[in-house]
């Protein structure tokens, strides 16, 4: 995969993927989508999201997944390792979707993103 090509990042059913994955199909841009739940979560990418868009922004504190987990593991998510850590082991708390073009992360439905980094 090129730095050129475009990568959607997250999970199938999520109602927030399947509107990105619309908007990029009607549009007829190249993406190639990584399943969250079939392929898990590349440690090197998400350091490089935290490192671009923080991890407040990528940690999704309003989902289902965040609300069941235990209040002690939800406490302890205090900072970019800590929520490292918790997406690394439950990756559907990561916001959705994640998409990454031209070396940008995107994160979270965002069709003027998109079409700026898509030209």
């Amino acid at each position: 995969m090129t730095s050129d090509s475009l990568t959607v990042y997250g999970i199938p059913n999520c109602d927030s993927v399947k509107k990105a994955r619309v908007w990029l199909t009607e549009r007829g841009a190249d993406y190639t989508f990584h399943d969250f739940k079939k392929q898990g979560v590349p440690p090197e990418s998400l350091d490089t999201w935290l490192a671009q868009v923080g991890w407040e922004t990528l940690l999704n504190r309003k989902g289902t997944t965040w609300r069941k987990l235990d209040p002690v593991l939800q406490a302890s998510v205090l900072d970019s390792q800590s929520a490292r850590q918790v997406m690394l082991e439950h990756a559907s708390v990561i916001k959705r979707p994640v998409c990454v073009l031209k070396g940008q992360v995107i994160v979270g439905v965002n069709p003027q993103a998109w079409q700026s980094v898509l030209g």
